[in-house]
């Protein structure tokens, strides 16, 4: 009888190894599902800057008012009838 409880007591012990630290355990489960809770947060933020490229490109698309913009700040350019005027702070010693 008491190897049987001996033998018993070994086999719920190994049962339960799974389940605290095996594959599956509750610790990994639980990594698992931080992780998973980490990629949604990048999915939503790309989510929101793939929305935010998207409006830019229906703006660049739809009006010359994007393409100007753009034409402007990033490139420095300036109409046919406009005057470039460039302020220059002077150098202080």
């Amino acid at each position: 009888m008491r190897f049987l409880l001996t033998l018993l007591g070994g086999l719920f012990l190994l049962l339960q190894w799974d389940l605290w630290v095996g594959e599956g355990s509750l610790a990994s489960v639980a990594r698992l599902e931080a992780a998973v809770a980490a990629q949604r947060a990048e999915n939503q933020a790309l989510r929101a800057r793939n929305r935010a490229l998207a409006a830019e490109v229906r703006d660049l698309k739809q009006g010359l008012d994007a393409i100007e913009e753009r034409a402007r700040g990033e490139m420095g350019m300036i109409r046919r009838d406009e005057v470039f005027i460039q302020f220059v702070e002077p150098h202080r010693r």
